[in-house]
């Protein structure tokens, strides 16, 4: 089977599941796990913004773009028929992470390629989009497999999480200017791992968050994780943008030295594998008394 995966998060999955070998297609953002990279990239960014470009640049050109109905993505319409994929996974949950559906029917139209896509916004749908990839490719035992083992890892959380009396407020932010909060599985996320999610609804699309709000919820552990952004970007973003805000420093999470900054590239931002990961990252930061041992190396850097 010829596979085409237009995220990184299904390609995540793929190789997963032990079919990396049938990889012929990737984006250009897929970069784990590393060997992916040298496969044929079929998409680009039409944005061509520098890497120092700010977090309010990168929102106003995507807002453009959106105005216009115009994608923030192109496909290379003649490299994706020469490579002749049988099946390739896409989704349509959102334009700003991905190619959207509409583009790859589009230029697939006519063609015998099995399109999937995907639209998790919870933990219980990522696990199920891996069974349902499983199946697609023929391998439906190997993700039941893969799901049992991560659920375990999630109920491992989940029941130590069960005996703790207090939760603190934790504020995840998406993107930080404008203000994000958190959408979809990250509230659930910060559910599991033994906090209590502000400025964000779980299954919901992340929202924009105007700053006083932030202030009134007075969080006691703030996540920062940019979606797109690497760990170093994020640490730069957050340097320089969040003591700028009005009552920064008067935020409990901040007195208390409880301000995490993440690489929400690799983990709270794919739907995949190490999403579960994520959890159990948020969980050592959130209470690293009771999982203490259990952080990723390198996965998170305390905003001083």
């Amino acid at each position: 089977m010829r596979i085409v995966s237009l995220l990184p998060s299904t390609t995540e999955i793929v190789c997963a599941l032990g079919l990396e070998d049938q990889l012929v297609g990737v984006t250009h953002e897929c970069d784990y796990p590393p060997t992916v990279r040298g496969l044929p990239v079929v998409t680009r960014s039409v944005l061509d913004l520098p890497e120092t470009v700010s977090s309010a640049e990168i929102d106003t050109a995507v807002r453009e773009r959106a105005r216009n109905d115009l994608s923030i993505y192109q496909l290379d319409m003649a490299l994706l028929h020469a490579l002749q994929p049988d099946v390739i996974l896409t989704q349509a949950l959102c334009e700003v992470c991905a190619v959207p559906l509409r583009q790859v029917e589009s230029v697939m139209a006519g063609g015998t390629a099995h399109i999937l896509s995907f639209e998790p916004t919870s933990l219980a749908g990522i696990f199920g989009s891996i069974k349902a990839i499983g199946r697609a490719l023929g391998v439906p035992e190997r993700a039941d497999a893969l799901v049992q083992a991560l659920n375990e890892r999630v109920e491992r959380v989940r029941a130590q999480t069960a005996r703790i009396s207090h939760r603190p407020r934790v504020a995840c932010l998406e993107w930080l200017d404008p203000v994000f909060g958190p959408g979809h599985w990250n509230p659930e996320l910060v559910t599991i791992a033994g906090g209590h999610p502000v400025l964000g609804v779980a299954g919901e699309r992340a929202q924009r968050v105007a700053w006083p709000d932030v202030i009134v919820c007075a969080p006691e552990v703030i996540v920062v994780m940019p979606c797109g952004f690497t760990l170093e970007r994020a640490v730069a973003e957050a340097q320089a943008l969040l003591p700028q805000r009005t009552g920064w420093y008067a935020l409990p999470a901040v007195r208390n030295g409880r301000v995490f900054v993440v690489d929400g590239n690799a983990y709270f931002s794919r739907p995949g594998p190490r999403i579960v990961d994520s959890l159990e990252l948020l969980a050592a930061l959130i209470h690293p008394d009771v999982f203490a041992g259990w952080s990723l190396p390198n996965a998170a850097v305390v905003l001083r």
